[in-house]
């Protein structure tokens, strides 16, 4: 079956940078993308930032020149990039595998167990 592991999440001081890793089993990986979402408490999963089978990347504008999302088909893991944080990126980070190799559809995408970010100020 699908597992997602994900790593790297803490507590980081406003203006920090974290990476977060995401190492995939079960699946060939560099057939699907691959995205990593936040969450908050009392708010919808928000996609912050995919990646396609082609290596192309999207991000929500609210992280647009600060996180950067990359993928390792040799390692099957997916890696986010986040610089120049704020106490706004505070949120459980969840990595995700698509269904498709071009986007993200959340009602059929596998989900890892989500780790946490805190950018404190």
């Amino acid at each position: 079956q699908v597992q997602l592991v994900e790593s790297g999440g803490g507590l980081v001081q406003a203006g920090g940078s974290l990476r977060l890793s995401c190492a995939a089993s079960g699946r060939t990986f560099s057939s699907y993308a691959m995205g990593w979402y936040r969450q908050v408490p009392g708010k919808q999963r928000e996609l912050v930032a995919f990646i396609t089978v082609g290596g192309t990347t999207n991000y929500v504008d609210s992280v647009k020149g600060r996180f950067a999302i990359s993928r390792n088909n040799a390692k099957n893991t997916v890696y986010l990039q986040m610089n120049s944080l704020k106490p706004e990126d505070t949120a459980v980070y969840y990595c995700a595998q698509s269904s498709h190799a071009s986007a993200m559809v959340k009602t059929s995408n596998y989900w890892g167990q989500g780790t946490q970010v805190t950018v404190s100020s």
